[in-house]
């Protein structure tokens, strides 16, 4: 990994880095780093151009106080002494822009995808897939043996084992890994640069079997927020995942669990069903999950397959979104071709779900005056919907809200038979219309 920053990934720390006790501009969230990026994107720019562009603009089309994105902007000198640190002591750093980042968080998390990603160690084990393994720190004796079992059959069957770092059943799993000859990557959710530094993980990061990365700042302390947030990343790195011990609605394991159960493109989670196992394990099978293949002497990549397809396909949901890649993702598709399913792995379709859409609490109207020309532009001839969309790199969903706005202020018009979309025609050529065309009024948000 080059120790050079793009000029992107430096605007993208500006905005939502944090530099130690520095407080004295709050950096972004994420949803709000993602509402902005949704502006930058339609408008054909990129995070870098908000170096030399007038704020006032972008800031009122996101929502944002334009004080404070001036004041983020301008803590160059803090950034220079961070990334001199992170840089000495061996961390990488890569943002949503850059084209290393992991395809694979862009295809399953979409807009929940970190905007930075903090890491130790070889970058090429993120897109490597592999076996998640996840449970409680205060697993019983029976979880920490099937947890080393699992893991020594995975580094044996050459998967990377994917877990979150804590103790318990992650270390277990990460530890017995690199002990017996395999590959792990540990997603923390607090102090990476701590960790890194601990002289058995030091070793296993010199020899190339264990990286460490973080969505976190590297001095960052833990929270429930942030160990909460980092579940989902290991289920989108992972092609399988296994859940040794999960409470009932309870802990972050289950709702880990159960929230990637609810994706329509959820990778393939199993439980350990051992007798002894506890309430929640069986409770997320009732949800979807498989129970992990008991035969330990068969190939175990072929186990999972064969499980994986067992399981019945989960009918599209009411809340189901069938969209293509959306706005969010800079480069995401010279990107895909990066991504390498595992030997054996069955290939995973992504098909976001409209929580994957971040709720925007401002008002939608100031992004689509400013986002209107270029619409209006890309309409030389009638086209449909997923045309346009696909032209201009939008989200179905909100290019058809914004369509729908602007057939109510006569600027578009919807032709049926088939149904395309045209600019609005005037009175004096009316009578020249297409035949089909008519003008419509609907709701916001109806899908065409």
């Amino acid at each position: 990994m080059s120790s050079l920053l793009t000029d992107d990934t430096k605007t993208i720390i500006l905005l939502c880095g944090v530099f130690g006790k520095e407080r004295d501009s709050k950096p972004l969230t994420q949803t709000e780093y993602s509402r902005l990026a949704s502006y930058l994107l339609s408008v054909g720019m990129r995070p870098s151009d908000l170096q030399t562009s007038a704020l006032n603009q972008v800031a009122r089309a996101s929502c944002l106080e334009e004080k404070r994105l001036n004041e983020l902007l301008n803590r160059g000198v803090q950034l220079a002494f961070s990334v001199e640190e992170w840089q000495r002591n061996g961390i990488w750093v890569i943002s949503r822009s850059d084209s290393q980042y992991p395809i694979r968080f862009k295809r399953h998390l979409r807009e929940k995808a970190p905007p930075l990603l903090f890491g130790v160690g070889d970058p090429q084990l993120i897109d490597q897939g592999g076996l998640g393994i996840v449970g409680s720190r205060n697993v019983d004796r029976n979880g920490e043996i099937f947890t080393h079992k699992a893991a020594q059959r995975a580094a044996q069957a050459k998967m990377v084992v994917v877990s979150g770092g804590a103790r318990g059943v992650d270390s277990i799993a990460m530890t017995t890994a690199i002990e017996n000859g395999g590959f792990t990557v540990g997603v923390l959710a607090e102090q990476l640069l701590k960790k890194s530094l601990v002289k058995a993980n030091r070793e296993a990061i010199a020899e190339g079997r264990l990286l460490l990365i973080s969505a976190y700042h590297p001095n960052a302390r833990f929270t429930v927020g942030t160990a909460m947030a980092r579940n989902k990343l290991i289920y989108a790195l992972a092609d399988y995942n296994l859940v040794v011990s999960a409470e009932h609605n309870k802990g972050g394991t289950w709702a880990g669990a159960s929230e990637e159960l609810r994706r329509s493109s959820a990778r393939p989670v199993f439980v350990r069903i051992d007798g002894s196992e506890p309430a929640g394990n069986r409770k997320l099978m009732d949800l979807g999950a498989q129970e992990w293949p008991p035969n330990s002497d068969a190939n175990l990549i072929q186990q999972l397959q064969k499980w994986s397809l067992v399981e019945t396909k989960k009918p599209p949901q009411e809340n189901d979104v069938l969209e293509p890649m959306n706005l969010f993702n800079f480069d995401v598709l010279r990107e895909t071709k990066k991504e390498q399913p595992a030997k054996g792995a069955t290939s995973q379709q992504s098909v976001p779900s409209r929580e994957d859409v971040p709720s925007t609490p401002c008002k939608a109207d100031n992004i689509y005056e400013l986002v209107l020309p270029i619409i209006l532009k890309g309409m030389g001839e009638p086209v449909t919907v997923d045309e346009l969309a696909k032209s201009l790199n939008l989200v179905k969903t909100q290019l058809t809200e914004w369509l729908g706005k602007a057939i109510e202020e006569k600027k578009v018009m919807k032709l049926v038979r088939p149904v395309r979309y045209q600019l609005a025609i005037s009175k004096e050529r009316k009578s020249q219309a297409p035949s089909g065309s008519v003008s419509v009024n609907f709701s916001r948000g109806a899908m065409s």
